[in-house]
Formats: C-alpha cells, structure tokens, sequence
C-alpha cells in the first residue's frame, strides 16, 4: 500500500504538491481571504444594534431587493437566450459567424461605465429604442426595466460560454439514432440534450446572478439612482463610502457577501445533483 503511494508521488503529472499547495493557499489568502477578513474586521467594531440599523434600514433594504430580484431576473433570460445563441452559433453555419461569436465576448471586454452610458442613451425617453417602449407605455431607463436590461447585457457571455463547449463535443449520433427510433424533436432536447446541458447552464446562471448582483458600473447611469425606487446596494455602499461612512458601507457588503455566498452554495448544489443524476 505504501509502495502505492510512493508510485502515485513519484508519476504525478504536476510534482511537488507541498510546493504548490502553498503557493495556492497563500494566493488565496492574498486576493481572497486576507479582503474579505478586512471586512469583518471592519463590522466587529460596530455593536449589533449599530450593524442592524445600518444593514436593515428601510433605503438598504429595498436596495438590496432592486439588485437581487434584478440579478435573478436578468440571469433567468440570460439562461433563454445564452443556450439560444449558442446553439445557433454551434450547429449551423452562416456568414460572419466568426464576427458574431466574437462579439458574444464583448461585454468582458466593453468597460462597464461605457455600456452604462450606450444602454442608457439607446432606452431613454428620447433613444431609438427607448422612443419606441414609450409608445407602448413602457419606460426603459431609470426604472427596474432598464437596470434588468443593462445586467443582461453583461452577464449573457457567461451562460454562452459555459454551454457551447459542451454542445461542439455532443456527438450528434445519439441525437440522429433516437429520431429513428421514433422519438420527437421535442423529446431528443428534453432526455437527451438537456441533460447534457443542464450542468453547465447552472453553472452560466450562477456566474450571471453574482455578476449582476455586485455590478456597479453599467447599471449606475440606467438606474437613475432613486431611493426606494431604483436605487441599487453596490451605489449605496459607494455613496457611504464618499461620506466616509465606512461602518455602513461595510455592513451592507457583508449582507451582500452572505446573500451572494447562500445563492451560490445553492446553485452549485444543484449542479452536484444534475451531474449524480446524470450519471444515474
């Protein structure tokens, strides 16, 4: 038994696991850890009813409602129309099909405050498309509407990207075989691709949701930072941050932090079952 460990040791692809698990854990610490311990640092200076009325008051607690329902939503079309473009991009062919997958890549590359601006001139009252809402007596910017668009828009390269690796490797066979055993179009998607997807489009909605979650600078021009009204928590902590209100500003991004860690342990608990019962 030992003989087999020491083989195990001695064959590793990547050696010195001592060397590299340190140099991982002490990574983490820098750019992880180390931050966000900071932060609890910051809030156990406060005392608890000070940490209440600065986390739970009626403003913060709306705005943490505008940024989460907002994120959820937004990551919820992500999930339609992510799959949809990467379908279309993987299984057919069509002119400057190479531009439009690299245009997917854009919002990681677009700065945030510059997508801010372009979506907010484009849903305003006055904008192309903006006008056109209004007709139908739907406002774009400055509302829910428009905060929700802005997060769609950043967050849909993510579903995107997660999805089309695994539809390139599908062997379309299994796809070609059960249409000859009679099944219907509707039934290949429903057993035998959407099982295959359901993992990564999981994992696409999770990155999408926490993006959208902590985005500041593509929603901060849309939103028009109404209180109780559009008014979003990462603007808020911002906002006590220039009045050097620290305290408060660490509060609500410690809620934040809790929120957003809660969802993602969901989300990747689903995975971890997708993938058992995939494996079933």
């Amino acid at each position: 038994m030992k003989r087999g460990k020491n083989m195990t040791r001695k064959n590793s692809v990547v050696p010195g696991f001592k060397l590299t698990m340190g140099i991982t854990l002490a990574y983490l610490s820098i750019v992880i850890l180390i931050p966000l311990s900071s932060i609890f640092l910051r809030a156990a200076d406060m005392g608890i009813w000070e940490f209440i009325d600065a986390a739970f008051n009626k403003r913060v607690l709306h705005a943490y409602g505008v940024s989460f329902i907002t994120a959820f939503l937004a990551a919820l079309v992500n999930v339609v129309f992510g799959v949809l473009l990467a379908w279309v991009i993987v299984r057919y062919d069509f002119p400057f099909k190479r531009i439009m997958d690299g245009m997917i890549d854009l919002p990681f590359a677009l700065p945030t405050s510059v997508a801010g601006i372009a979506l907010t001139s484009l849903y305003s009252e006055n904008g192309w498309i903006g006008r056109q809402l209004l007709k139908a007596g739907i406002k774009g910017s400055y509302t829910m509407l428009g905060i929700t668009i802005a997060l769609i828009f950043i967050g849909i390269p993510f579903v995107t990207r997660n999805v089309q690796p695994v539809l390139e490797d599908m062997d379309k066979g299994i796809e070609e075989a059960s249409l000859m055993l009679g099944a219907t179009r509707y039934q290949v998607f429903r057993k035998v691709i959407l099982p295959e997807l359901l993992s990564p489009i999981l994992t696409g909605f999770s990155l999408a949701f926490a993006r959208g979650v902590g985005e500041y600078g593509s929603v901060v021009f849309i939103s028009g930072n109404m209180p109780m009204k559009t008014e979003i928590a990462p603007l808020l902590i911002m906002t006590k941050l220039e009045q050097f209100d620290y305290e408060g500003a660490t509060a609500i991004a410690i809620v934040m932090l809790f929120v957003s860690f809660i969802m993602l342990l969901i989300m990747n608990l689903l995975r971890i079952r997708a993938n058992k019962f995939l494996k079933v």
